[in-house]
């Protein structure tokens, strides 16, 4: 235990040195009369000797004293506005780094890595990141290559046969020699948007966030329930489907005319969400008369508030199939089939790039060139030029070149 240091006061140091000025004892004998160290003793005489004149000029050292202590006020003045902008600049930038999200945080500290003002576990103080959230690596779902031969199989296997669920097609995935269980099938089928084709109870209900919208085909069918939209531009139908490649996949999104079969706008992209919508929508709204009706799913895609309030705008009226019937939007689905058989599966697209070209040549070709049966053999670009403009499509060359 360290022994408490001795404090002596101002009358006591003054009392000792006058004794030593005096010079009847030595320093030492003084010293040892007190019982302190001669060392402190002399440097006592010392500071006495050289601030004496004190004594005699106060108002030098009064005048001193307030220069100085208004150089401190000053000085902390100055301090207290800086630490207060300071303070407010702080609450700001907490408020606003609350609000980024963790992979701007994690880029933050990186571009800092090295920064040897602020320590590493600073950074992260600072930014309200723990190590673990800062090691974490997400796992991308189906992302490894026997996953992508899985998705790829599943579409396949939809795509001829569409009313298939994940019953049927967790069991002929089995006899394909996939060792797969049901759980992942449906949790693929779930990831890749699809979705058995036939009429089924509904037993969700809607997610109260996102408005959900009446189907309004029924009032085209006729008497054998078959769809009749008689002209251009009526009715316009939407959709996302899942596009295998060679080492991957992406999602196309396109709108079809329900009349002509004609494909107005589509895009592929590397993800499914609301962007990729809203584009395909403004892009079709750009280049064509708007529809009376457009008719979606009930996807998040659909239902954002992004591609409901463009519609809204646009004055266009909004359908939505019922929950877990697929068939009422038939027409896209059914285009769908068509571009996988005659073009995707056959091409075997290595990357988004290709695949992108690719698609795009086929719907072109569908558009002016394939001839559709439900058309009554006339192309998707004869019957839509002739329906919206009175115009009669010459497809002389065309159908020459197919020929």
């Amino acid at each position: 235990m360290s022994k408490k240091r001795k404090v002596y006061s101002a009358d006591f140091k003054a009392k000792l040195v006058l004794e030593v000025l005096e010079g009847e004892l030595t320093l030492n004998e003084i010293a040892s009369k007190y019982e302190i160290l001669p060392v402190n003793l002399k440097n006592w005489k010392k500071q006495f000797l050289e601030n004496m004149s004190l004594a005699f000029d106060k108002s030098a050292v009064v005048k001193e004293y307030k220069e100085e202590i208004a150089i401190l006020e000053k000085n902390n003045d100055a301090l207290a506005k800086k630490v207060g902008t300071l303070t407010i600049e702080r609450d700001w930038l907490e408020g606003k780094l609350v609000s980024l999200d963790l992979s701007t945080k994690k880029e933050m500290i990186d571009n800092q890595a090295d920064n040897k003002t602020i320590s590493f576990n600073r950074q992260l103080e600072l930014l309200n990141v723990s190590k673990t959230a800062y090691y974490y690596e997400p796992v991308v779902p189906f992302s490894k290559e026997e996953d992508i031969s899985l998705l790829n199989m599943i579409d396949k296997i939809y795509t001829k046969h569409p009313y298939y669920g994940h019953r049927r097609v967790h069991k002929l995935l089995l006899r394909l020699g996939y060792n797969v269980g049901r759980k992942m099938v449906r949790k693929a089928m779930k990831f890749m948007g699809i979705k058995a084709l036939y009429p089924k109870a509904k037993t969700t209900i809607a997610n109260s966030e996102h408005k959900k919208y009446p189907y309004l085909l029924n009032e085209f069918k006729n008497d054998k329930n078959q769809m009749i939209i008689e002209k251009p531009n009526q009715v316009w139908s939407t959709d996302i489907t899942y596009i295998k490649l060679a080492k991957g996949f992406a999602y196309l999104a396109a709108i079809i005319d329900w009349n002509t079969k004609k494909i107005l706008s589509w895009k592929l992209s590397n993800s499914m969400d609301v962007s990729l919508t809203t584009t395909v929508l403004k892009e079709a709204l750009s280049c064509y008369p708007k529809p009376e009706i457009v008719n979606t799913d009930q996807g998040s895609q659909y239902t954002a508030k992004e591609h409901v309030n463009l519609l809204v705008q646009n004055g266009i009226s909004i359908s939505m199939d019922a929950k877990g019937r697929s068939i009422d939007n038939i027409v896209i689905e059914r285009f769908w089939r068509s571009l996988k058989y005659e073009d995707v599966y056959l091409k075997n697209y290595n990357n988004i790039k290709e695949a992108r070209a690719g698609i795009g040549e086929y719907i072109e070709l569908y558009n002016k060139e394939r001839l559709h049966s439900a058309l009554d053999y006339k192309t998707p670009d004869e019957v839509y030029f002739k329906g919206s403009n009175n115009y009669e499509f010459d497809a002389t060359d065309m159908l020459l070149k197919v020929s």
